[in-house]
């Protein structure tokens, strides 16, 4: 029995080839007067919840560095990012939108396709406005009438430049999470 070798098959041109991104992870909260916090900003101010009391307030500031991020992107090689839309800061306050923050998500959009790389967004990746979990959270029916609201806000302001979108980052893991708890 000799196994056949086949030569493989190269990546089609219009491969994408890319890295990943959270909000939260990588942007640095800007939330000093708390107005635009996520339920994740506030868990970490929490004393002992977080490795040697850090709480992420600086990250790696992809915020105000994401140009030079998505330089050294390109410059290894990839072709797209996927990276999250913070709701947080797009809708601090229930049925209020930041332009101002629309207009920063915009620019990264904007710089991703002027270096030819594909911008791909997560919509929701994990973090959730404090406003969203004190109205109940994802276990009140009434968060999907406000996530639709935040989803056609958001895919209004930047759906004619995108050509993939995610809605969730990992929808498996609130099963793992329960599995892994039981």
């Amino acid at each position: 029995n000799k196994m056949e070798h086949k030569k493989l098959k190269a990546f089609p041109n219009d491969f994408l080839w890319g890295s990943a991104s959270a909000a939260y992870q990588v942007e640095g909260a800007p939330f000093e007067d708390g107005k635009k916090a996520s339920v994740w900003d506030n868990f970490v101010r929490i004393p002992g919840k977080t490795f040697k009391g850090t709480n992420g307030d600086v990250a790696v500031d992809h915020y105000h560095r994401y140009k030079e991020d998505i330089d050294l992107l390109k410059k290894a090689g990839l072709n797209a990012y996927r990276f999250s839309v913070e709701w947080a800061r797009i809708e601090p306050v229930e049925g209020e939108f930041d332009l101002e923050e629309v207009k920063h998500y915009n620019e990264v959009i904007d710089y991703c396709i002027e270096q030819g790389v594909e911008p791909v967004i997560t919509l929701h990746h994990f973090t959730s406005p404090v406003w969203v979990i004190t109205n109940g959270g994802w276990e009140d029916e009434r968060v999907i009438a406000s996530f639709e609201k935040y989803v056609k806000f958001v895919i209004g302001q930047f759906g004619n430049k995108l050509h993939y979108v995610c809605t969730i980052n990992e929808a498996n893991m609130g099963i793992q999470i329960t599995a892994i708890m039981k």
